[in-house]
C-alpha cells in the first residue's frame, strides 16, 4: 500500500515540476476558489456516499487507556452529516488521543464504532479512507515548498490533485509563498499550509486537533469557513478545544472527565 502511494505521490511531484511554469490567471482563478470557499459547491463523491438518516460516526462506551489506567470515562459520540463535535477537556484529559484511536493510532476500546453505518472497531480502513486527519504535527516536508506539499500529501493519500492550486493558496493567505520551501514560513503560514489539505478534500470526516492553534483573526475566520463549506456539503468535523471556541458555528460539545 505504502509503496503504490508513494509512487503515486512521487508521479504528482513529477508533474508538478513539469508544469510548474504553467500559472493559470490568478484573478479567474481567486473568484473560483474563493466561491468554493465561501458558498456550497457540488456534493462531492465522499459525500454522497453517506445515507442522511445514518449517522456519519456514531460509536458507544469509547475508551482510551494510558499504562492500563482509563484516560477519561467512557463517552458515547454520534456524529450526523453536516454536524460538528467539539471535545473538550483539560490539558492530559486524552482529547488528542482518543481523535488518534478513532484511526487507530493509539488503542482503543469501545462497545461499538460504525462510520456510515458500517461496522469499523475491528478494522478502521473504511474509516481512514473517508477521513482527514490533521493534528498538532502538521505533516508538512519543510524541503518542499507549499505548493510541492499540498501535492505530495494529496497524491499520497490517494485523492484528486488540486483544481487551480495557485489560486486554492491565495485564498489561504500564501499568495507569493507557493514556491516557498516550508521551512521558510512562519508558524502561523505553516499553519495555513497545512489547512489547504482540507480546503482541496472531498474526504467526509474531518478530526482536526486544535485546527485554531498558531493562527491569527483572519487565520481563524479562514478556518471557520472552510468548516462552514465542509458542513454544508454532508460533511463532519470533530475538533478539540481547551474553552470557547472563537466560532460562531453551532456544536455539540463532549466534555472528557477524568474516570473514576
Amino acid at each position: 500500500w505504502f509503496s503504490w502511494r508513494s509512487a503515486s505521490a512521487l508521479r504528482a511531484m513529477n508533474t508538478l515540476h513539469a508544469n510548474g511554469a504553467c500559472r493559470r490567471d490568478r484573478g479567474r482563478g481567486n473568484e473560483s476558489v474563493a466561491s468554493r470557499i465561501h458558498a456550497p459547491p457540488r456534493v462531492a463523491r465522499h459525500l454522497r456516499d453517506s445515507p442522511s438518516l445514518t449517522p456519519l460516526l456514531h460509536g458507544l462506551e469509547l475508551r482510551c487507556t494510558r499504562e492500563e489506567e482509563a484516560l477519561f470515562a467512557p463517552v458515547d459520540l454520534s456524529l450526523d452529516s453536516g454536524s460538528l463535535i467539539v471535545l473538550e477537556g483539560i490539558n492530559g484529559s486524552g482529547k488528542t488521543t482518543l481523535l488518534r484511536a478513532l484511526l487507530g493510532l493509539n488503542p482503543l476500546e469501545a462497545r461499538s464504532l460504525r462510520f456510515r453505518g458500517e461496522d469499523v472497531l475491528a478494522n478502521r480502513h473504511g474509516l481512514r479512507v473517508g477521513t482527514i486527519w490533521l493534528g498538532h504535527l502538521l505533516g508538512l516536508k519543510g524541503d518542499l515548498s507549499v505548493r510541492e506539499n499540498l501535492a505530495f500529501t494529496l497524491a499520497l493519500a490517494g485523492d484528486s490533485a488540486a483544481h487551480e492550486p495557485f489560486a486554492l493558496l491565495a485564498e489561504l493567505g500564501l499568495a507569493g509563498y507557493e514556491d516557498t520551501p516550508v521551512r521558510a514560513l512562519s508558524a502561523g503560514q505553516r499553519k495555513r499550509a497545512a489547512l489547504a489539505r482540507l480546503a482541496a478534500s472531498e474526504r467526509a470526516l474531518w478530526l482536526l486537533d486544535e485546527p485554531f492553534a498558531n493562527l491569527d483573526a483572519p487565520g481563524i475566520a479562514l478556518v471557520e469557513r472552510l468548516l462552514t463549506r465542509h458542513l454544508a456539503r454532508g460533511g463532519g468535523a470533530m475538533i478539540t478545544s481547551h474553552g470557547v471556541l472563537p466560532i460562531m458555528q453551532a456544536t455539540t460539545t463532549i466534555r472528557l472527565e477524568r474516570a473514576r
